[in-house]
């Protein structure tokens, strides 16, 4: 009885591990509509990091943790076109749900060349719980021909309602 229970559980395990899961995509938002807002307290958006990847604006360092993250988002890169298309703004948000819910995690933000567009990505996130880290990009052409981000915001929607929200000082 004990070998049979064993080698349904292996059998249960291997047969999780075997199922293709699709992976996580950044979704840009043609228009992004206005979501209200109806903040709680079991999502918030604990920390965001925003790392800049342009030769043009790059410092010179001894911060062997700066040095680490610009050899990371370029590696693989062999010709100029490799490099330019890393190019641009690297964002890691980290948030938590206390209760599992349907989250949607958004960027929007505006960019230098576009004055005051509102470009958006979203990915999503069923029966999301616990903590995450969600990683954003705006690189490439899109970064190329729009230039720097001037204000940016992340929210956590649910239900059509932003449940969680963090943003820069001069988003308005």
């Amino acid at each position: 009885m004990i070998r049979l229970f064993a080698a349904l559980l292996a059998v249960a395990a291997l047969s999780a591990c075997s199922t293709p899961k699709e992976p996580l995509r950044q979704i840009p938002i043609a228009h992004a509509n206005v979501v209200p807002l109806a903040l709680e307290d079991d999502f918030k958006i604990e920390k965001v990091t925003k790392f800049l990847n342009d030769p043009q604006y790059l410092k010179p360092t001894e911060d062997e943790m700066l040095i680490f993250e610009r050899q990371r988002v370029n590696y693989g890169a062999i010709t100029a076109v490799d490099y330019g298309e890393r190019r641009g703004y690297y964002f890691n948000v980290s948030w938590s749900a206390k209760r599992p819910a349907d989250i949607t995690a958004r960027i929007e933000y505006r960019l230098e060349n576009l004055g005051a567009h509102v470009q958006a990505k979203e990915m999503r996130f069923p029966f999301a719980k616990g903590s995450h880290v969600t990683k954003f990009t705006v690189i490439g052409d899109e970064y190329k021909e729009g230039g720097k981000i001037t204000a940016w915001r992340v929210l956590l929607i649910e239900n059509g309602r932003a449940v969680g929200l963090y943003q820069s000082f001069l988003w308005n």
